[in-house]
């Protein structure tokens, strides 16, 4: 006899397997899959009904298939969380946090319920800051011309050494590391608030101690892996805190933490060891790793890598082996990515990031094509700003925002190389560094170096900044007071040979040394060229021998970190409307290869700095600032010298660029499609 599967089977086919997962159900709880479950038993009823009238109920019994494999699915993905508890070597089954909302529902918005906000994760009492969705801040399907699709291509003017987030500390690989990886809260674009985005609602101490968060349960990384509380946690006490991974930089200004403490899948509680004014935007703002992910590489091999790059962002790397990874010397490509978990894709397939270091190189390159976007040279902005032919095909951008750079003179006030054994260099002594500050002509170097592009700057803030000091005024050009401080400091010239001999025996400099040191500066063309024709010729007119060094880029870290030069150039771009001067200026920033890498150990600003970080009200804590830069005006361990806005050429044919307060957004760029007119600048 034929043994035959009819359709009764099926029904009781579908009561066990609806029995097996109010099993499962009992031992996790969820209450939208029994939502589901009681769903399923009721067509089950129906189905039954229909078989005993005799009815053709195949169609349904498909329906409830799909239905099953759905649920079957929903079961697979949910996480079983096995808690650790008693003696060691025990482990126990215990219940998870009630919070079910948290626990799997990633089909709800923020952390809500049957309609009605949850807030069984948070501390009674306190108010909960409920955050909107993150959305772009313009939306590229509104603006006419919008077509999805192709590729956006930025060239850089110097080649990055690696993009492996809080290892990389360089602007390009900030705008390559902002599309791959997310944080919990961000400044919107617009009005520079700090609103949620892995977070969708957070409370925070009104005495600043305490800082409790909830995590949107649809948060991605973009292997589809789901992001946890667990992975914030992990980001910050075994990856940043992990004193044997090169994360200095982030770990100087998170010395406030003292703990992340995970309540469930999607709510933690991170505590401060002391109230300061960042304490709620220095939490937030951290890129979240993927644990699953950065845990299986040993620390060594993180600071050795140079395209570790995995997050939860619009845009991902195309491969993620570590064996393949990306390496300097071939362009960065970030591509879409198709899993991302918020509101608002982006149009563009792909971001490529390509170095172009020489300066007439890079503009030749991007006139024939090879990119969409430039960030050109001062004398090239002054140059093709008012060519009708180039600006046809090309709009160009010019406004000042959070990132406008400050450009200095970083002088080593320490020892080259480092103590104990490095050699002291003629810039420990402040009257040295005031002496070469007066010795250049700030106002001429912006005119003639950089087209008139920019102002003079006095401080590390930007002029329009509240934190700057307005009573400061800039030292003047003054050559002849500059010989006066040099001489005051034990420089002289006694043989006529036009060089400053030092006429003192210490332990600094032996009688006779000759006033030398070594310039390092970065290849870019032209702007390389003037800056070092004019600074060895300032340097001759007061007696002072000073020997250029070009380097690339990508060799600025380890030589900063290794406290390799005399003197150098660069600039620092903020990340934030208020920056913790911490990072830079405090002396214990001078230790781990901080970013106080001109090793300036000044014990008043240490101090201020303090003072400033846990000072909550915002214009109390300006005037500590002001005095803190009185003592940087002073002590000059930076010539400061310009402040400059943003300049960007763009091709025409791309579309919704927004000139924002934070800057650029490329994932919201689209290419405009061939049929539409191109848009004005």
């Amino acid at each position: 006899m034929q043994n035959r599967f009819g359709l009764k089977d099926g029904v009781m086919l579908v009561l066990l397997l609806t029995v097996a997962t109010l099993v499962v159900l009992g031992m996790f709880g969820n209450d939208r899959v029994l939502q589901q479950v009681q769903q399923v038993e009721s067509k089950v009823a129906e189905l039954e009904s229909a078989v005993a009238a005799g009815g053709d109920s195949s169609a349904n019994l498909s329906e409830l298939r799909e239905e099953l494999d759905a649920l079957r699915d929903a079961i697979i993905a949910r996480p079983v969380n096995v808690y650790v508890t008693g003696a060691a070597g025990e482990a126990a089954m215990v219940p998870p946090p009630t919070d079910a909302t948290d626990e799997w529902d990633a089909g709800q918005s923020s952390a809500s319920k049957g309609g009605e906000r949850d807030e069984s994760w948070a501390r009674p009492g306190v108010p909960i800051e409920w955050q909107e969705p993150w959305t772009m801040g313009s939306q590229p399907a509104d603006v006419p011309g919008f077509s999805k699709g192709g590729e956006f291509t930025e060239i850089f003017g110097a080649q990055l050494p690696r993009i492996t987030p809080y290892l990389s500390g360089d602007v390009y690989s900030r705008r390559i590391t902002d599309q791959v990886l997310e944080t919990m809260a961000a400044y919107d674009p617009n009005t520079l608030k700090l609103r949620g985005v892995l977070a969708d609602a957070w409370q925070f101490d009104p005495d600043g101690l305490w800082l409790r968060v909830h995590l949107n349960p649809k948060a991605r990384f973009s292997d589809g892996v789901p992001l946890t509380a667990e992975d914030v946690r992990w980001t910050l006490q075994d990856f940043v805190f992990n004193e044997r991974i090169e994360a200095e930089r982030s770990r100087s200004i998170l010395d406030m933490i003292e703990d992340v403490e995970v309540l469930s899948d999607h709510a933690l509680e991170i505590t401060f060891n002391k109230a300061l004014f960042s304490n709620l935007s220095g939490a937030l703002g951290n890129y979240i790793l993927p644990k699953h992910y950065y845990s299986q590489f040993e620390e060594s091999t993180i600071n050795q890598s140079t395209g570790l790059l995995m997050g939860s962002g619009r845009f991902k790397m195309e491969s993620n082996d570590p064996d393949n990874q990306w390496s300097p010397g071939s362009d960065v490509v970030i591509v879409r990515n198709e899993r991302y978990w918020g509101e608002g894709e982006t149009p563009l397939d792909s971001l490529r990031f390509k170095v172009i270091t020489e300066s007439v190189a890079s503009l030749v390159g991007y006139r024939n094509g090879d990119g969409d976007m430039l960030t050109p040279s001062s004398s090239q902005y002054s140059e093709l700003r008012s060519d009708s032919d180039f600006l046809a095909d090309n709009a160009i951008y010019k406004w000042v925002n959070m990132r406008s750079g400050n450009g200095f003179i970083g002088w080593q006030c320490g020892r080259r190389g480092g103590p104990p054994d490095g050699t002291w260099t003629p810039f420990h002594d402040k009257r040295v560094r005031r002496a070469m500050t007066m010795t250049l002509d700030r106002e001429q170097m912006i005119r003639e170096i950089y087209a008139g592009v920019g102002v003079v700057s006095t401080g590390p803030s930007s002029p329009s900044s509240p934190a700057s000091n307005p009573a400061i005024a800039a030292w003047p050009y003054d050559l002849d007071q500059a010989r006066l401080l040099l001489k005051e400091a034990g420089w002289e010239d006694l043989n006529n040979d036009g060089v400053l001999e030092y006429q003192l025996d210490d332990e600094y400099f032996s009688k006779g040394t000759p006033f030398k040191f070594e310039f390092t500066i970065t290849q870019s063309g032209e702007t390389t060229e003037r800056i070092i024709s004019y600074l060895v010729s300032q340097c001759e007119e007061v007696g002072i021998i000073c020997e250029p060094r070009v380097v690339d880029w990508s060799f600025y870290s380890d030589m900063l970190k290794g406290r390799d030069f005399d003197a150098m150039i660069m600039g620092w771009s903020a990340s934030g409307p208020e920056s913790d001067p911490r990072q830079i200026w405090h002396r214990d920033s001078i230790q781990n290869q901080g970013d106080n890498f001109i090793q300036w150990d000044n014990q008043a600003a240490s101090d201020l700095i303090d003072k400033g970080r846990s000072t909550m009200d915002a214009e109390s804590r300006m005037l500590i600032w002001h005095d803190f830069h009185d003592i940087l005006h002073d002590e000059q361990p930076y010539t400061f010298v310009r402040v400059a806005p943003w300049i960007r050429f763009i091709k025409r044919e791309i579309g919704n660029v927004e000139t924002y307060p934070v800057g650029l957004e490329p994932a919201e760029f689209f290419r405009i499609g061939e049929s539409d007119a191109a848009p004005t600048s």
